[in-house]
């Protein structure tokens, strides 16, 4: 990996993460029981990222919140966090509310949190080698790179497409359009990364759909041009 994937990434504007979260509870209103205060759950994001310091947990924030810190995105219910499964029982406080191999879901004071844990080799090989040091308005953040977004995102797609989930998947993939083409990332070593993690066909699969990718950017870049 290029020492510049290590280097802190040129941010937009830091993120409030609790107003993130509380504008996605807001614009999904479906549900009756959800009562939204604003108040109660800004102090409880500020109380999770406290309470990580306070147990000394090493962990990396990914997922859709750091997203915004480098891209334009969608707002999120979910904190999603990578972490070794020893710092996770030094957290008594997350209530477990289901797991589904290397990925834990749990709930802190109402607040989804979802846990990817280290014994996944990629997972922990983001923790490491893809992170970087975002200033939130909360405070400042260990959290993934561009590159180590773009990885995670590719490393789940091939799954979502089997379980059929297309919606999820073109969101993904819009997701990775947008991190090569403001962010410059380049797939290619990340594609390389992943041949230990996936299959051949995945791995195919996934080239595809980078090939393709690119060529929308160029399209993109020289419709600019023209």
């Amino acid at each position: 990996v290029r020492e510049a994937s290590m280097k802190t990434a040129e941010a937009r504007q830091p993120v409030h993460i609790g107003k993130v979260i509380l504008n996605a509870r807001i614009f999904k209103f479906r549900e009756p029981r959800i009562s939204v205060n604003d108040s109660s759950l800004l102090e409880a994001v500020n109380r999770f990222f406290a309470l990580l310091d306070e147990h000394w947990v090493e962990y990396l924030l990914v997922g859709d919140i750091v997203l915004l810190q480098y891209v334009e995105g969608r707002n999120s219910e979910e904190i999603q966090i990578i972490l070794s499964s020893s710092s996770l029982d030094r957290l008594p406080e997350l209530r477990k509310t289901g797991q589904d191999g290397d990925s834990v879901q749990a709930d802190f004071d109402g607040i989804q949190i979802g846990l990817l844990l280290t014994r996944n080799p990629l997972f922990d090989d983001v923790r490491r080698r893809y992170a970087t040091r975002q200033r939130f308005i909360e405070r400042e953040i260990p959290c993934a790179t561009p590159e180590g977004l773009v990885l995670l995102k590719l490393y789940v797609l091939p799954s979502l497409y089997r379980q059929g989930d297309l919606t999820l998947a073109a969101l993904y993939e819009t997701d990775i359009l947008t991190l090569m083409h403001r962010q410059r990332v380049d797939p290619e070593p990340l594609l390389g990364e992943l041949e230990s993690h996936l299959s051949g066909t995945d791995l195919r699969a996934l080239r595809g759909i980078a090939d393709e990718i690119r060529q929308r950017i160029e399209r993109f870049a020289d419709q600019e041009a023209g």
